[in-house]
C-alpha cells in the first residue's frame, strides 16, 4: 500500500476521554488484530505489513496514547496505566480476544494487560522492547535512566526521529512517513512520550515479578543488532514467559520495518498456530 493511502484511511475515536488516531482494514468478522504503535513512530510504521495483516482478518492499528498522533495525558504515561488503557480500547473497537502485536514500548504495556485480564488477548507478538531497564543502550539508556533530562529538552523531533531513522539497515521511510513520525512528536510531545520510559526502573521491576503466571501464548521477534534494546533483553524475557517463541532476525531494533516481510510471515504464522 501507498503511504498515501495508508494515511487516506486514518481516523480519530474517542477512547477513555482521548482522542486516539486508528486504521481500521480487512474482514469486520475476519480473525481480530491489534497493532500497537512503536515509538518513535506511529502506526504508520505498518505500512509495509498492512496489506498482510488486513488479507487476514480484521485488523486494527492504534497510536498509543502520547505516541504517534494520539491524545494523552500524564495518567496514562507509565506500563500499567498503558496495559489498564488497552483493555478499554479493545472494548471501545469492540475486539474479543484478539492477537496483539506489540512491539517496542508497546511490549510491557501488553504484558501488563495481559496480566490484569489473562483471556483478554489470544496471542502476543512482543519484541524490541524492554523488559530490564538496566539492560538497555544508546539513547534509550540515557533517556531511562540519566539523573536529568535537562540536556535532552532542547532536542527537536525531527533529529530524534532522524537519529533513531538512521539506525536502520535497509529501509528508509517515505517522505510523508517520516514527516509524520515528526509530527507525532513535535513541541512538548516528544518530552511526553519520554515521560513513559522514565518510569520503566518503577513499571519494569513489578511486571518481571508477575510474569511468571502468564500464560498467553507469545511470540518474540528481534533483531539481533539492536543498539537500544539488547538481545539479551529479549532472552530475558523469553525465559520469563513460559512456553514463549523467540525469533532472532538479522536487524536492528526497527525490525518490524528492517524486515517487514519475514515479520509478518512470523507473526501471522503464530497467529495460525494459536488458534487463527
Amino acid at each position: 500500500m501507498k503511504p498515501a493511502e495508508f494515511i487516506a484511511q486514518l481516523a480519530t475515536r474517542d477512547v477513555d476521554g482521548l482522542s486516539i488516531r486508528y486504521a481500521e482494514a480487512g474482514d469486520p468478522h475476519g480473525m481480530p488484530i491489534l497493532l500497537l504503535s512503536p515509538w518513535p513512530e506511529s502506526i504508520l510504521a505498518f505500512l509495509l505489513m498492512w496489506d498482510a495483516f488486513a488479507a487476514a482478518g480484521r485488523v486494527v492499528a492504534i497510536d498509543l496514547p502520547s505516541f504517534g498522533l494520539s491524545e494523552g495525558r500524564e495518567a496514562v504515561r507509565n506500563v500499567e496505566a498503558m496495559g489498564d488503557f488497552l483493555l478499554k480500547a479493545l472494548e471501545s473497537f469492540g475486539l474479543t480476544r484478539p492477537h496483539v502485536v506489540a512491539p517496542d514500548v508497546a511490549t510491557p504495556a501488553a504484558l501488563s494487560a495481559s496480566i490484569a485480564a489473562p483471556s483478554a488477548f489470544r496471542s502476543l507478538v512482543l519484541g524490541s522492547g524492554a523488559i530490564d531497564h538496566e539492560d538497555v543502550g544508546g539513547i534509550l539508556d540515557e533517556l531511562v535512566n540519566a539523573p536529568s533530562l535537562a540536556p535532552y529538552r532542547a532536542m527537536t523531533s525531527g533529529a530524534f526521529v532522524a537519529a533513531a531513522m538512521g539506525t536502520m539497515a535497509r529501509y528508509r521511510p517515505p517522505a510523508e512517513v517520516l514527516n509524520d513520525y515528526i509530527a507525532s512528536y513535535a513541541g512538548d510531545r516528544l518530552m511526553q512520550s519520554v515521560d513513559y520510559v522514565r518510569d520503566y526502573p518503577r513499571s519494569l521491576p513489578k511486571l518481571r515479578r508477575q510474569l511468571f503466571s502468564l500464560r498467553v501464548p507469545a511470540q518474540i521477534i528481534v533483531g539481533r543488532q539492536d543498539p537500544f534494546v539488547p538481545l539479551s533483553n529479549a532472552q530475558l524475557l523469553h525465559s520469563l514467559l513460559p512456553g514463549s517463541r523467540l525469533a532472532i532476525l538479522e536487524a536492528g531494533h526497527f525490525v518490524w520495518e528492517d524486515e517487514s516481510t519475514r515479520y509478518a510471515e512470523i507473526a501471522l504464522a503464530f497467529f495460525a498456530a494459536t488458534g487463527g
